[in-house]
């Protein structure tokens, strides 16, 4: 199961590296808003990058400092992706904002929550939901004027699955090792599937 776990690990490294390089070269092709979703992506790009290079090449075994900055990055793109595309008022930018720099604050100055994990949840939530009413305005328009409707599906469903994941982990109280492997690996497959949607969106994509 070890070995199933970083088979597909590096097969995400693999397609989130490529997606960056396909995704930097359309850059220029995408609008105001599917521009959001190269920021994303370049985010969790270097979020991951810096979980390779701290530990193999500056010798910091320990990068769990990163985790609060990774889930108030992500919240507050995702959730500004989801707030632009619904068309929804500019000050909830500013609130989503303050929301992620608020929780930085209170985790890295005051430990607080002890659990960064139920922020984590919490932010899963939102983004969830957004993305949820996000593609039932989509799929009333039609597809054929919204380039990304694949990848706000593939993002809802991996969202929406990994929740579930999480919370299982968290329920049982003596998982083996076989049984980590085997929940990490069901999350890693999730995210080789969202790459692989950005990937089909920007290969397709057209001026």
């Amino acid at each position: 199961m070890a070995d199933l776990y970083k088979t597909i690990l590096f097969l995400n490294y693999g397609l989130l590296l490529a997606v960056i390089l396909l995704g930097a070269a359309k850059y220029r092709i995408l609008n105001h808003k599917e521009r959001q979703y190269f920021h994303c992506i370049a985010f969790l790009f270097f979020i991951e990058l810096l979980n390779l290079v701290l530990p193999y090449v500056f010798n910091l075994n320990d990068t769990s400092f990163l985790y609060p900055f990774y889930i108030a990055g992500e919240f507050f793109l995702l959730t500004s992706l989801f707030i632009r595309k619904l068309d929804w008022p500019k000050s909830l930018l500013t609130l989503v904002g303050a929301l992620a720099v608020g929780f930085m604050i209170s985790k890295y100055g005051f430990d607080y929550p002890a659990n960064a994990d139920i922020a984590k949840v919490v932010s899963n939530i939102i983004i969830i939901c957004l993305s949820g009413f996000t593609l039932i305005s989509e799929i009333k328009i039609g597809s054929a004027q919204n380039r990304f409707l694949f990848v706000d599906a593939s993002i809802f469903f991996y969202y929406s699955v990994s929740v579930f994941i999480f919370i299982v982990q968290h329920q049982i109280a003596n998982l083996s090792e076989s049984d980590y492997y085997m929940l990490f690996s069901a999350n890693n497959i999730l995210s080789s599937i969202l790459y692989c949607s950005l990937l089909y969106t920007f290969i397709k994509l057209k001026k």
